[in-house]
């Protein structure tokens, strides 16, 4: 399937339980409302994205990570358009995101 966002420069790719987002560096400071730095630091040319089943799960992996000193780049949110979100970073930097579309 591939979904381009009604004129947003937002493609999607989903490949059975895996999907392939893809926007601009850009686009996504605006979301985090954070300035990245690229390559040094966080690594924002891609992201591992993690669909979780509910809600609750996101915020439950979110804390597990926190406890293990995970770095946190973006808390759980539940965005407009129904999606709960947040993302992390690996130690090398790579953004990890945890989300759900599920209640």
């Amino acid at each position: 399937m591939f979904v381009w966002n009604n004129g947003e420069p937002i493609a999607e790719f989903e490949t059975g339980e895996c999907w392939f987002i893809m926007y601009g560096r850009k686009d996504f400071e605006k979301m985090t409302v954070q300035q990245y730095s690229y390559p040094k630091g966080i690594n924002g040319t891609m992201v591992i994205g993690y669909n979780l089943k509910t809600h609750d799960d996101v915020d439950k992996e979110y804390k597990r990570l926190m406890d293990l000193g995970v770095k946190s780049i973006f808390e759980p949110t539940t965005n407009a358009w129904g999606q709960r979100t947040c993302y992390v970073a690996d130690p090398e930097g790579n953004l990890l995101e945890l989300g759900s579309y599920g209640e």
